[in-house]
């Protein structure tokens, strides 16, 4: 039988009508990827949880780091569940948090936790339903408290408008606390005009506003995840070094004190309900698929790159792959052995990635 015709287990699911696969990875032993309806949506290793793989993952882990001491338990609601990649990490690598995941593909839950079972031990309670009728509803004990809410939602191939809206994102600053972070996982194309309106949407709502990508992402040149952090404090400056030497790379961290520099034409729309619109549809996808990889398809030459973003720290090189911090550090690489046999990993599915410099940051 050939790999192509391999039965993986799979569900349809009941609310979108697409089939969820899980399949092994055939170069890390323990590791799984969900797939639905052909696109890779989570990857997860059962055996290193701390592991991160789908480069806008890695930069989220890498905000996490930074939440308080190593190893301290946090409190963190996601929104948007895949294959629970970050409440697995955030439980190996601070165990006792308190998480809560929204998901409203509750059939998505049940053959996850089935197939790919997570830390019997872990503080993490599912709830089910639409990610901005839940946030509404959650107990006022998370208000003030939480540490991390993580904002990775879509619908098909794209982010329902009703998610992405200034409405939304007043219902999500009541929970955190003074050093909460909320974090959106933002995959637009060229010319930025989704990602620029989610950033004027969060400044609007959230003093502080940066954005983590690679850095070609960030240039609108070609389409990819952005990840924006928004914060009541304003960032740690430490922050930007640790989160740029972390990677993956090429990497770029840009600031949203200067909305016309940083948003452009966009930055005057505050992203109310009535302007709130879904998030790009990646070039030659269908409303069905989406990817959650940051090396996805190219889409041409970039309309428009962002207008001289202030930058706050300096472009780095390489290609590491995320592990748990030690104490004392902020985020680390593998060693430079497996870095090297991930990166061929990475360059037998992205062949961009082939000739990807080690870390020379």
């Amino acid at each position: 039988m050939s790999r192509s015709e391999v039965q993986h287990p799979s569900v349809t699911l009941k609310l979108s009508g697409m089939v969820a696969e899980v399949q092994p990875d055939r170069f890390v032993p323990g590791s799984f990827e969900l797939v639905v309806d052909g696109t890779p949506q989570s990857h997860v290793n059962i055996d290193n949880p701390d592991e991160l793989f789908f480069e806008y993952v890695q930069r989220i882990g890498h905000v996490i780091d930074l939440l308080g001491d190593v190893g301290e338990p946090i409190t963190a609601v996601h929104l948007g569940a895949g294959a629970l990649t970050l409440p697995r990490y955030v439980e190996a690598t601070r165990p006792g948090s308190r998480q809560q995941v929204v998901e409203i593909e509750s059939d998505l839950i049940d053959f996850v936790r089935a197939e790919l079972p997570w830390d019997k031990r872990a503080n993490l309670r599912v709830r089910h339903g639409d990610a901005r009728e839940v946030l509404a509803k959650l107990p006022a004990g998370l208000h003030g408290t939480t540490d991390l809410v993580v904002v990775d939602i879509f619908s098909g191939a794209r982010t329902p408008a009703h998610v992405t809206s200034r409405e939304f994102y007043e219902l999500a600053r009541p929970l955190l606390s003074p050093r909460g972070v909320l974090v959106v996982n933002v995959a637009d194309g060229p010319g930025l005009a989704f990602a620029r309106a989610q950033a004027a949407t969060l400044s609007a709502v959230f003093p502080h506003v940066i954005g983590l990508a690679e850095t070609q992402v960030l240039k609108g040149r070609r389409f990819g995840n952005i990840v924006l952090v928004a914060t009541l404090t304003a960032v740690d400056l430490t922050w930007v070094p640790r989160l740029l030497a972390g990677g993956p790379h090429p990497a770029k961290v840009v600031e949203g004190a200067e909305p016309a520099a940083v948003h452009g034409e966009r930055a005057r729309d505050d992203g109310c309900d009535g302007d709130a619109v879904p998030a790009a549809r990646p070039h030659g996808v269908p409303d069905r698929q989406l990817s959650r990889s940051t090396t996805g398809p190219a889409c041409g030459p970039a309309e428009a790159g962002i207008p001289s973003c202030p930058e706050v720290s300096r472009l780095c090189r390489g290609s590491p792959v995320h592990r748990r911090p030690s104490a004392g550090t902020g985020p680390v690489a593998f060693s430079a052995e497996r870095a090297s046999a991930l990166r061929l990993r990475l360059g037998a599915r992205h062949p961009r990635l082939r000739a990807a410099p080690g870390l020379s940051c």
